[in-house]
């Protein structure tokens, strides 16, 4: 194989616990980090070098080979190169390059990486590391006082006037296999810059970051191709706009949208199961489940045994569900899943652990977005108008 990527995260970080385990936009750090590596054309597989078996999983799930990591060089002190070093010494064949890539980097653009890799490979550099442009002044604390560091604070240059400078942005280092073989460090003969988007730059070590990554997400967010074998979906806030109306003889009416029962329809046509899975014991919506031909569990307090029953029950692996949320129950069972996403208006925790949040609000057509994001990523679109209907609970209800 000519290009490796290799992924060391290890299970014991003490500034953020469990932290290559954290989510960003409903995905783990080190999921992250394979899907960036899985983009790159260039790269032919990728390994995660990780002492803990949760960790282990999740990356086996996004599609890496797992490498064991001796405790010996899994606890704090240890060098990142020698988990390079170790993985390497545990493949069958040397790679010609290998990219070292970095979980606690949340945000890698895979054009980025790959254009790395094609500078390595074309023999134009040796190593080829992320890095942003930087101007800033910097200093240093001595016993007289501050002193510019980087810079004469007796002349005030204008930004123009400097030359340009370069922070690493820990994202990924992409060496010639042979180079570091022999060197053992990550920096040999001749070294190159890829210069990577400031905004992307992020590096996790603390919980602060992550509550940053978690504004950025919304930045970097596109529409992804949603490729699941079956679509799970809340109902108040989502079916419908989290809205009841009451008349005077007690009875509930909510609105649904239209659209919403066409791109339903859609799914089901195309073969993809849905199931409605909401903690509401009003027969309103086992009566709107049964109008659109869909499985339904409600009156559930605990969804997220409810979900891997009926995914169990129905041969579907977890990872291949899609689950649509708005509030805080919706959150265990959204962690169980490989697309967890969120309409527009949904509570900011939910946004937050959403892999995919929709540009419509609950009860405005965001089942229907989310049908044709699911049906283009498969070529399988239909379009037809929104409406809004009114149903009542007055129906007979019925429930799995």
């Amino acid at each position: 194989m000519g290009v490796v990527a290799v992924i060391p995260a290890r299970g014991g970080s003490k500034g953020v616990p469990g932290k290559n385990l954290r989510r960003v936009a409903g995905r783990s750090l080190v999921a992250r980090a394979v899907d960036a590596a899985r983009a790159a054309p260039s790269i032919d597989r990728v390994f995660v070098s990780t002492d803990d078996a949760a960790i282990a999983r999740e990356a086996r799930e996004a599609g890496a080979e797992i490498i064991d990591r001796p405790a010996g060089i899994a606890d704090d002190t240890a060098s990142s190169e020698a988990a390079i070093l170790n993985a390497l010494t545990q493949l069958d064949f040397e790679p010609e390059v290998v990219a070292f890539i970095q979980a606690t980097s949340p945000f890698i653009d895979p054009r980025d990486l790959e254009a790395a890799v094609c500078r390595v490979l074309d023999a134009r550099e040796d190593v080829v590391f992320a890095a942003t442009e930087s101007h800033a002044f910097l200093w240093s604390l001595a016993a007289a006082g501050a002193v510019g560091t980087n810079h004469d604070h007796a002349v005030r240059q204008r930004r123009q006037d400097r030359d340009a400078q370069f922070q690493e942005t820990g994202a990924f280092y992409v060496m010639r296999t042979s180079g570091f073989l022999a060197s053992g460090h990550r920096f040999f003969g001749r070294v190159g810059i890829q210069e990577v988007d400031p905004s992307r730059a992020l590096e996790i070590d603390t919980l602060r970051d992550l509550e940053v990554a978690a504004l950025l997400a919304e930045l970097f967010r596109e529409s992804p191709d949603i490729d699941v074998d079956a679509v799970i979906t809340d109902f108040d806030g989502v079916h419908t706009d989290d809205t009841v109306h009451v008349d005077s003889d007690g009875r509930e009416f909510v609105t649904v949208s239209r659209s919403d029962g066409a791109g339903v329809a859609a799914l089901r046509r195309a073969g993809i199961p849905v199931l409605i899975l909401s903690r509401e014991t009003n027969p309103v919506v086992a009566a709107r489940a049964r109008k659109l031909g869909v499985d339904v569990m409600h009156g559930v307090d605990d969804k997220a045994t409810a979900l891997a029953a009926w995914a169990a029950n129905a041969g579907v692996p977890l990872d291949r569900l899609a689950y649509l949320g708005n509030d805080v129950n919706d959150l265990p069972a959204m962690s169980l899943v490989g697309w967890p996403v969120a309409v527009a208006d949904a509570n900011p925790a939910v946004l937050a652990a959403a892999r995919f949040v929709l540009e419509r609000r609950g009860g405005a057509g965001a089942v229907r977005e989310l049908a044709d994001v699911i049906l283009r990523a498969s070529s399988r679109a239909a379009s037809p108008p929104f409406h809004a209907e009114h149903i009542t609970g007055s129906e007979q209800s019925w429930q799995f």
